[in-house]
């Protein structure tokens, strides 16, 4: 029989005929279940998200204050222009710096704000095959786990 490899990287393993996670070898005929759990939300992590929110917003309110004092107070124009010129420029040096923080936000969503952890009840009790903080990941190995525990491709 020819085996098949569902998922492959330096810790996981998944295959027709087996599991290795972590230097932890198992046949697929030795797990009985396989169920996943998901652990408390990361409050440091949704206030993480938060920060980034804010560090892009912060230039762009300082900008328009500045445009605003700028036509607001009564000075000369040349103070006038150097206040309204600078504020735009705060405005606009925030576009990449926006750029580079909505990537992280974007892969901090791909990580998640969870624990997530595959586990096995054997006939020696129930085992953690894994536990990761990366939601992606996670997604990937547990469905390589159920392909590859699917009755048609066990026989």
């Amino acid at each position: 029989m020819k085996m098949t490899t569902y998922y492959r990287d330096p810790d996981v393993w998944i295959t027709s005929t087996g599991v290795r996670m972590y230097g932890r070898d198992m046949r697929l005929e030795e797990l009985l279940q396989v169920w996943h759990t998901r652990g408390r939300r990361s409050w440091g992590t949704i206030a993480g998200r938060g920060a980034v929110g804010l560090a892009i917003l912060v230039p762009l309110v300082v900008g328009l204050l500045a445009v605003a004092v700028a036509l607001v107070i009564d000075a000369s124009t040349a103070t006038t222009i150097a206040l309204a010129g600078g504020g735009v420029l705060v405005g606009l040096a925030t576009a990449p710096l926006a750029d580079v923080l909505l990537e992280r936000v974007d892969r901090s969503y791909d990580r998640g704000s969870r624990v997530r952890e595959i586990w096995a009840r054997t006939a020696e009790g129930d085992v953690l095959l894994l536990s990761t903080p990366d939601a992606a990941r996670f997604g990937r190995i547990y469905r390589a786990l159920q392909r590859a525990l699917e009755p048609a491709t066990r026989r």
